[in-house]
């Protein structure tokens, strides 16, 4: 596959060089610092799209995955493994994450692209590198391992961290939300994104106490929450802070729009049979993954119309009834993977337009 030359994403501005062909770092210190989440059922799922087909007896036809979160470069490395025709397009937006996926892959250098860029960014890399068309994508959604870890960048309410919450080059941190956001606008995002309870009480809360000082760790927030959220509702609800920093990190990232625009461009670049696979870790993102897979799977005709039209028919057939969830065992080795969600789907006819 060809590198691709520097690329500046729309409206964007100084290019950012992706990191192609064996890009080196250090992997050393973190030996243990990523276990793909639902690797077999991944690789099942996709590898079939990733084979060339028998009909090509030269192997030359296009097996190119798009992975849309590389992260660590987990799930690739197991599908460049499997499908040795495969290539990779590998797209985050975590600079640091890009570079230990690099070393990660290095073996795999002849077949891998990686690019710094959100993932419904998707069509201008696409449209950059030609290939409009791509047999395999992946969207391992949510925040990475890499992320959780690393105290400093804030994700984890465990630690005591700057109140960051950014997974690549934005400028909007959770503390300029909890420090700038209206009472209104602070509930709202906790209600909507964190699914929080206690939304309108918590923001009244943050507001008062950001008069006092301005919010710039976790470890303030969390004792904020720990004081405000009811001891009893901890029985089911888990820890006080967990749907705050998840709301927290949904709007400093902006998660559910981009995912939301995302995957019908996903869809769009699908091949004929290729396949999609996304694994989500809440019901936000689950909820918007079934919607958008479920609608693009159904026809669209009326039901009284005895002729389906092309442009009406279904795009995809859904490889997985409801959701699938990690096994008991995996659960038991990785504790991270417990909220998985994991649909996948097969495009089934080309995009047809009317008339």
């Amino acid at each position: 596959m060809e590198a691709l030359p520097p690329w500046t994403p729309a409206g964007g501005s100084a290019p950012r060089a992706p990191l192609v062909e064996g890009s080196r770092c250090r992997m050393s210190s973190h030996p243990e610092l990523h276990v793909p989440v639902m690797l077999a059922e991944i690789v099942a799922l996709l590898a079939p799209a990733l084979e060339p087909p028998l009909a090509d007896p030269t192997g030359q036809s296009d097996c190119v995955l798009l992975d849309c979160t590389l992260g660590l470069g987990g799930h690739a490395h197991a599908l460049l493994t499997a499908c040795p025709q495969a290539q990779l397009i590998g797209l985050d937006r975590d600079p640091q994450a890009l570079e230990l996926a690099a070393d990660r892959l290095a073996e795999f250098a002849d077949r891998i692209i990686l690019v710094e860029a959100v993932f419904n960014e998707l069509p201008q890399v696409l449209a950059r590198l030609g290939r409009p068309k791509v047999q395999g994508i992946l969207l391992d959604l949510g925040v990475s391992s890499l992320q959780i870890d690393n105290s400093d960048r804030g994700f984890a309410y465990a630690h005591d961290a700057p109140l960051d919450m950014r997974m690549g080059r934005q400028e909007l941190t959770a503390a300029e939300v909890l420090n700038t956001y209206s009472k209104d606008d602070l509930a709202r995002i906790l209600r909507t994104y964190g699914e929080e309870r206690f939304a309108d009480r918590i923001a009244r809360r943050i507001v008062a106490e950001r008069e006092r000082e301005p919010f710039s760790t976790s470890g303030r927030l969390v004792r904020l929450l720990y004081d405000v959220v009811p001891a009893a509702s901890r029985k089911t609800g888990g820890h006080p802070a967990k749907r705050t920093f998840q709301a927290l990190r949904i709007e400093v990232n902006g998660e559910l729009g981009a995912l939301e625009s995302a995957l019908p461009q996903a869809i769009a670049a699908l091949a004929l049979h290729g396949r999609i696979a996304v694994l989500a870790y809440h019901s936000l993102e689950d909820r918007l993954v079934k919607q958008i897979l479920g609608l693009a799977a159904r026809d669209r005709a009326p039901r009284d119309m005895p002729v389906v039209p092309a442009e009406l028919r279904p795009q995809l057939r859904l490889l997985t009834h409801g959701a699938t969830r990690p096994s008991a065992a995996e659960v038991a080795r990785n504790p991270r993977a417990a909220s998985a969600r994991l649909r996948a789907a097969e495009r089934i006819a080309e995009m047809a337009v009317a008339g």
